[in-house]
């Protein structure tokens, strides 16, 4: 018996027991995870038909608006190749092909407007290539060979549109116990040598790759001057390829090696680096500016703040557990019920002392609105949360976000005047359907100190 037909053998005990089977180890520590084949998650195998279904009766988007972001990424011109993926994807099994094929289509037609010496259409469909390999590896939760291509055909297209981009991009590694984390820096279009600009640091969701979250067109922080350095920390998308898997004091050690690397950077200036986070990285980011008092500012969107995360892992669709054990470098479900404990700000929110903006869903379904509450009385300096009516994880797509401040505008002028040291209340905005925001103080916490 192979390890993988054991994890699934002593799976079957827990399920059958009903209870935490006294054979699961403890949760090994990151840097002793080796794992072999794809997580064994119950409810991904045993729903697995209801999952098909959901999917057929819903599109691709099923989870998460997968082409909205795109969209925003890409901008319009790949309307039609996401019609296309929604008419192709039926079941899950079929998102890595129909991607696939898409990224192999824009990857011909880059090569052939480069060979005709038409940059533009050139570089755009490198990224759009570069979109599609990197989505099409969404779905497989083992390091593969298909992971694999996958991989290196991503990174192929991104250094070629590298070559075409409009403003200064290049690759960048960050140390991390005797490896490196990839990353992506950006410089803004018309930068002149020898002066320093602010940088933001971008924490992907744990769906979210590097390469997506700074836009080919009208990007939120190249328009406005700002550098950016878009991090995939520990665990995330090409981290596992490389050994490293989720760890959360990794991810504080993550933070000081960051501003390590930017303090390095000529083009930045020491004084203006703000961080973001989405998703899960909302709580990533938080992590890495624990115990890293240079970060000036924090900004983030969609929250995942229950400790343990039963929301997400529990009750919403079950690829979310299968994904996140593959970040974690764990196939067997009862050991990663004793790392997911781990999953918890506590300890880490109270050292935030830096200017901490939080825009949430007051319908999460990913994490219950209360622990946003929590987490943000807990912040040890000022601080403002952001609650938008009937808005899900995403926030967006509903009257609050329509008719109130527009969460993507809101966050990048709040950093910018952030960055400039303006100074601003501790409040809570609830954001209703019509736009009202109804404002209330936040108290500070008796440790926190002015922003």
């Amino acid at each position: 018996m192979d390890r993988r037909q054991f994890l699934r053998a002593t799976s079957t005990i827990v399920t059958a027991a009903g209870t935490a089977s006294p054979f699961v180890a403890p949760a090994l520590a990151a840097t002793e995870r080796h794992p072999i084949g794809a997580p064994i998650v119950r409810r991904f195998d045993d729903e697995r038909w209801v999952l098909d279904n959901i999917i057929q009766a819903n599109g691709v988007d099923w989870d998460q608006p997968h082409t909205i972001i795109l969209l925003r990424a890409c901008g319009l011109d790949i309307a039609g190749d996401m019609n296309a993926l929604r008419q192709r994807v039926k079941k899950y099994a079929d998102i890595a092909p129909a991607f696939e094929a898409l990224a192999q289509r824009r990857e011909k037609l880059a090569k052939a407007a480069e060979a005709a010496r038409e940059k533009i259409p050139a570089r755009d469909n490198y990224f759009f290539a570069t979109q599609f390999w990197a989505t099409a590896m969404w779905p497989i939760d083992e390091v593969d060979d298909t992971l694999k291509m996958y991989n290196t055909k991503k990174r192929e297209m991104f250094t070629k549109y590298i070559q075409y981009a409009d403003h200064h991009v290049e690759w960048a590694e960050i140390p991390y116990r005797g490896k490196t984390l990839p990353a992506v820096f950006h410089l803004p279009p018309g930068y002149r040598t020898g002066t320093k600009v602010p940088v933001v640091v971008i924490v992907p969701g744990m769906d979210g790759y590097k390469e997506k979250y700074v836009s080919l067109y009208a990007d939120d922080w190249m328009q406005r001057g700002v550098a950016a350095l878009s991090v995939e920390g520990p665990g995330y998308w090409e981290a596992p390829l490389r050994g490293i898997y989720v760890d959360v004091p990794g991810w504080a050690e993550t933070g000081k090696e960051v501003v390590r690397w930017l303090m390095a950077r000529p083009e930045i200036d020491p004084e203006r680096i703000a961080i973001t986070g989405s998703s899960f990285g909302s709580f990533f980011s938080a992590v890495m500016m624990s115990d890293e008092p240079r970060y000036k500012a924090g900004a983030i969107t969609g929250t995942c703040y229950e400790p343990g995360c039963h929301a997400l892992f529990d009750t919403a669709s079950p690829t979310f557990k299968r994904r996140f054990m593959f970040m974690s470098g764990i196939t067997d479900e009862g050991e990663f019920e004793q790392f997911r404990k781990t999953l918890d700000w506590h300890g880490y929110a109270e050292k935030v002392k830096a200017p901490y903006l939080v825009m949430a869903g007051g319908s999460d379904e990913l994490c219950p609105i209360e622990y946003t509450e929590q987490f943000v009385k807990a912040l040890g300096g000022p601080k403002q949360l952001m609650i938008y009516q009937d808005s899900r994880h995403g926030v967006g797509g509903v009257p609050s976000t329509y008719n109130g401040p527009d969460p993507r505008t809101f966050q990048a002028e709040w950093i910018m005047a952030r960055l400039a040291g303006k100074p601003f209340d501790s409040e809570r905005w609830f954001i209703e359907a019509s736009g009202k925001v109804d404002k209330s103080a936040l108290q500070l916490a008796s440790s926190s100190v002015p922003g």
